[in-house]
């Protein structure tokens, strides 16, 4: 057997780049429209499915649907769902509506049901993302077998890449974004439309799904805000019963899950590094989450508090890394820079819808000046037409009869022979649009 003598730089170059490229441009990094291609295919097969209006349909059949976008297999397809849900508390602002077990953010153990058994629809919040999607707003591309077309980007109305929380991991790059609270990010944006050189006083922090409190340090906050880089560090609440020598923690970090905590709890007890704690119970039911702690008689519970948010994850750390790709290039950005960014895309996306409607209607109205010469004279085109042998020829003559252009000719000889009358002509295609236009001027008006 000969051996190939193969330079280490070139086999990695042909190899092992393009395979890290495509984690980080096509699976683990978002982009300025907030989703990773996952999020993006599975909300698109939804639109596609009507699942905007209407009742909500099995999670089986929607992970069907959307492999004929993404071919990484059912279960895959599904944990993506089941992270998008309502149910699962996984997001502040979450982007399907859910019935059934969809486990939660805050529980390590707790399975979601198998998707035969869940069902969902798409939430209200998403018919901001498919806004003039049908406008040539954004980009298409074929799907993996050429079959579909699906977006490259979603046309979001709002900065969603800082109002749903993203944490991914490529090949030596990777990204953690938190939640913002989304009235604050929109306020955020105007107020930088009007004047971008003011600063970003209407976001006072990241806004996480599971509540608990952020211990503000400006420096860091700050450093943050412009680098993109830094860490937040995030509080349980929890509430006392005295007469009942009992402290209930009903909010979280997070970071963490509730049995995490409870183990770690657990932990410290038996090594007693804690010993005012005589029993600790998960009591999360269906009003929701609730960790409590029976504790002896005498002890401080706010004492006891500060010792745990020493030693558990009751205080826990969110590190931010604002990775974003940009135009298929990763990018590290502060909060002002994400919203300059998504602006500059947003403003794209409006003029491409609006250079959209102006071919419309113009295309419209073109064919509406074509139809008004004809309805001048009716008895001329019916003349042409029957004095027309070749079919072929019949939209040259047209053409040339009155002065019109070869898709003006089209329109006109498609119309039927019963509908070559004045009052069809007129009230089907002039008046129709001009009241079409009054009703909807005078619904919105209502509302």
């Amino acid at each position: 057997m000969s051996l190939i003598e193969q330079y280490i730089t070139e086999t990695l170059k042909n190899n092992y780049m393009p395979y890290a490229m495509s984690v980080i441009a096509s699976r683990a990094i978002p982009e300025i429209d907030g989703f990773k291609p996952a999020h993006r295919k599975l909300l698109y097969t939804m639109f596609l499915m009507g699942l905007l209006k209407g009742k909500r349909v099995k999670s089986a059949d929607v992970v069907g649907q959307t492999m004929k976008l993404n071919p990484c297999g059912d279960a895959a397809i599904y944990e993506t769902l089941v992270r998008l849900t309502r149910g699962a508390d996984s997001l502040l602002h979450p982007f399907i509506d859910s019935k059934g077990n969809f486990g939660k953010q805050t529980s390590r153990d707790m399975a979601y049901a198998a998707s035969r058994y869940t069902e969902v629809k798409l939430a209200e919040i998403c018919a901001e993302l498919f806004g003039d999607i049908d406008k040539n707003a954004v980009d298409f591309v074929e799907n993996y077998n050429g079959s579909m077309k699906e977006p490259v980007l979603f046309p979001a109305a709002f900065p969603n890449i800082l109002t749903t929380p993203n944490v991914g991991i490529a090949v030596g790059i990777a990204s953690s974004i938190p939640s913002f609270n989304l009235k604050e990010v929109c306020a955020a944006t105007i107020s930088y439309i009007k004047n971008p050189n003011e600063d970003l006083k209407f976001i006072k922090g990241p806004d996480f799904s599971t509540g608990g409190y952020l211990i503000y340090n400006a420096e860091e906050h700050e450093k943050i805000y412009k680098t993109g880089r830094g860490s937040y560090r995030l509080r349980a609440k929890y509430r006392c019963e005295l007469k009942n020598n009992r402290i209930e923690i009903f909010e979280i970090p997070y970071s963490t899950a509730v049995e995490i905590i409870i183990d770690k709890i657990v932990a410290l007890v038996k090594s007693n590094k804690i010993r005012e704690i005589n029993d600790i119970r998960d009591e999360t039911d269906i009003n929701g989450l609730k960790i409590t702690l029976d504790i002896k008689r005498g002890t401080d519970p706010d004492l006891l508090m500060k010792k745990l948010f020493k030693l558990t994850p009751l205080e826990d750390v969110f590190s931010c890394n604002f990775n974003v790709l940009i135009d298929g290039t990763p990018e590290a950005l502060g909060v002002k820079d994400l919203i300059e960014k998504w602006l500059r895309f947003r403003i794209s996306c409006v003029k491409r819808a609006l250079e959209f409607d102006i071919k419309q209607k113009t295309n419209y109205l073109t064919l509406l000046n074509a139809l008004s010469k004809v309805i001048l004279d009716i008895d001329k085109a019916i003349k042409i037409i029957r004095g027309t042998t070749e079919d072929s020829a019949v939209i040259p003559n047209l053409t040339k009869g009155f002065g019109i252009t070869q898709t003006e000719a089209e329109y006109v000889a498609q119309i039927r022979l019963r509908n070559l009358n004045k009052e069809y002509l007129l009230n089907k295609n002039f008046f129709s649009s001009i009241s079409k236009k009054k009703k909807k001027k005078k619904n919105v008006s209502e509302k």
